[in-house]
């Protein structure tokens, strides 16, 4: 692929964040663009702001935590737009608390919007990518599928489990003209901390301070595009001390154990 011009691309999480600054970044590179989220009103806000039309643009609302409809929704876009060039799994939720204070359902609640939810999205959109003979699928992991952190194991374990399930495609696909790009952002300022799930199911409400101090979405959003257009594999996307923890847990996992146990808890 060398450009976006009349590719079409499924965007999910596409009201804030990392998905709505792939929206702004795309809107105007002659994409056709299908925005999912979970309230129809903020995608239409978000369709307005970057210059959406309906010719260009398809708003398709739906929550990841229920996916019984989803052939439905790709049937939508087919009928639509044709195809789907692209499907970029954004949508998710993070988490603040304790393993020990987590309810087992909100455990099932972060791997269904997560997990689930993503590769729902992707068997439905697999079939029409195979019979155009091509396709791109993105999914945003986090460098939480990388190594654990403190308040996230459930969030961590949904994108581990991310990466053995894309990786597995990644090379069932191959010979398909399929690819799979896995991407491994670290802390990207983003509301993911603000609306994160605590052991009571309620948002976290607060900005963590590296959080706030991490790389912009806009940024992070050109260097996924980057990587679609040069059908790279998995990327880390974020400050460097962040991937220099990658290295790290790869080549001296010991050490690396000694070091995020000192991390502060947030």
């Amino acid at each position: 692929m060398t450009d976006f011009k009349r590719k079409t691309i499924w965007i999910t999480g596409a009201s804030s964040g990392i998905g709505k600054a792939l929206v702004k970044a795309l809107a105007g590179k002659g994409a056709f663009l299908v925005l999912s989220a979970r309230r129809k009103s903020v995608l239409e806000t978000v369709k307005n702001e970057y210059g959406l039309n309906e010719t260009n643009s398809l708003l398709l609302p739906f929550d990841l935590e229920n996916t019984t409809n989803i052939d439905e929704y790709t049937s939508q876009v087919i009928k639509r737009f044709g195809r789907i060039d692209i499907l970029i799994n954004n949508g998710g939720a993070s988490q603040r608390a304790m393993a020990i204070d987590t309810p087992i359902a909100l455990d099932r609640k972060l791997m269904e919007l997560n997990y689930f939810g993503p590769i729902a999205v992707t068997k439905s959109v697999l079939p029409y990518m195979k019979k155009q003979g091509q396709g791109h699928i993105v999914v945003i992991s986090s460098i939480s599928g990388k190594f654990g952190f403190y308040l996230r194991s459930a969030y961590s374990a949904a994108k581990h489990a991310l990466h053995g399930f894309f990786e597995s495609l990644r090379m069932e696909v191959y010979k398909e003209h399929i690819q799979v790009l896995l991407v491994c952002p670290g802390k990207i300022a983003t509301d993911i901390s603000r609306n994160a799930l605590t052991a009571s199911g309620n948002t976290f409400g607060q900005m963590d301070k590296a959080q706030a101090d991490g790389m912009s979405a806009d940024r992070c959003a050109q260097e996924i595009i980057s990587a679609i257009l040069m059908n790279k594999e998995e990327i880390y996307v974020g400050h460097r001390r962040e991937g220099l923890g990658l290295w790290i847990k790869r080549f001296f996992p010991a050490l690396f154990s000694r070091i995020i146990r000192k991390q502060k808890i947030e």
